[in-house]
């Protein structure tokens, strides 16, 4: 089992650690998941999510590779620019879904999945033709992730980079809590705003402290897995391993805009078919009607009880106070307010299809 550099700070702060992705990470604290989630959409949260992979590709043909190997267009970044893309496999699913920042015309940073980096790496690698130079950073990297509405107001004061006239997904490096080279970067996986921070592990103690000094006055709070599973899923945003994985294909899943026909990639031609032809079945988000919460494999029936489809992701929401769940079904029942039941403990519990994303 791995340890990130924080782990000692999450075993005093008394959180409940558990195994994931070959890491030791805290999947809550002593508060507990809603109340940690609640300070992310009210106020402010800290995430450890070193467990992340980075990679740095370099030289002339690092674009090309890219381009080769992700379904969207990296050729559309400019520096400081971050782009949310998937590298697509040759029977039409997914490897992984990934950030691509780039650095400078011959430099990106790849920032993939905790449980894929080796499988990620060997993929890349395999289509590296070019000799294009990769460095796997992923152990030397340390990730936080600082979220919520008060994130701006908690990090202003550790650096001289205007946080405020950030754009969403673009980033700065600069000092920051007194560090230099730190990359600040407008992204998260919440949709409650905020930054992630990207730093060498032995400078973990030092901004960790800092970050939770200067958000004191905004009831800062350390969150842990648990929340940040919660707060993704009310934005209907996608897990790997759960709702996209090497079996579907980013058409189906609804990520057909970071799916750019605009150039030639992975299985693309195929892709281009299956989007001209349309999908047989589609990722929906779902809300239960009936008392029920939906997990994970349950599945979905039509009002005959029919099987039409299986959850991929569900839980109670706690910022609406219902349950939630996403999905794959037929395209026939993936239209806004189909009836749909989820089959719970035997019984088919009533649920009706809606829009992403589930909290506004």
């Amino acid at each position: 089992m791995n340890n990130t550099a924080l782990t000692d700070k999450h075993i005093a702060l008394g959180a409940k650690m558990v195994p994931f992705a070959g890491y030791n990470m805290p999947v809550s604290y002593p508060e507990g998941i809603n109340a940690e989630h609640a300070t992310v959409r009210k106020s402010v949260g800290v995430f450890d999510v070193s467990h992340m992979g980075e990679f740095i590709l370099k030289g002339v043909d690092a674009l090309d590779l890219i381009q080769r190997v992700t379904s969207n267009d990296a050729a559309k970044l400019h520096d400081g620019k971050i782009q949310y893309s998937c590298l697509p496999n040759e029977e039409g699913g997914i490897v992984d879904d990934l950030l691509v920042y780039r650095l400078d015309e011959k430099s990106y940073m790849l920032v993939v999945n905790a449980s894929n980096i080796e499988k990620d790496w060997n993929w890349i690698k395999r289509f590296n033709t070019k000799n294009v130079e990769m460095h796997n950073i992923s152990d030397e990297t340390s990730l936080l992730a600082v979220q919520g509405p008060k994130a701006i107001d908690a990090l202003q004061t550790l650096t001289d980079i205007d946080l405020s006239s950030m754009d969403y997904y673009t980033f700065k490096k600069g000092t920051f809590a007194g560090v230099d080279n730190v990359l600040i970067s407008a992204t998260g996986y919440t949709g409650a705003g905020g930054f992630e921070i990207y730093f060498e592990n032995k400078q973990a103690d030092k901004i960790w402290d800092a970050i939770f000094e200067a958000g004191k006055p905004f009831n800062i709070k350390p969150i842990g897995l648990g929340a940040r599973d919660t707060l993704r899923l009310e934005m209907g945003f996608c897990l790997y391993g759960n709702d996209i994985d090497d079996t579907t294909s980013p058409i189906e899943a609804g990520l057909g805009w970071i799916t750019k026909f605009s150039k030639s990639f992975t299985n693309s031609e195929k892709l281009l078919a299956q989007k001209e032809a349309g999908v047989s079945q589609k990722l929906i988000g779902f809300e239960m009607v009936e008392r029920g919460i939906p997990r994970h494999d349950y599945q979905i029936l039509d009002a005959q009880g029919n099987v039409i489809g299986k959850v991929t992701s569900g839980t109670q929401s706690p910022s609406l106070q219902k349950a939630i769940g996403m999905g794959y079904v037929e395209k026939a029942f993936s239209k806004e307010d189909s009836e749909i039941f989820i089959l719970i403990r035997n019984t088919p519990i009533k649920a009706k299809v809606v829009k992403f994303p589930f909290y506004k």
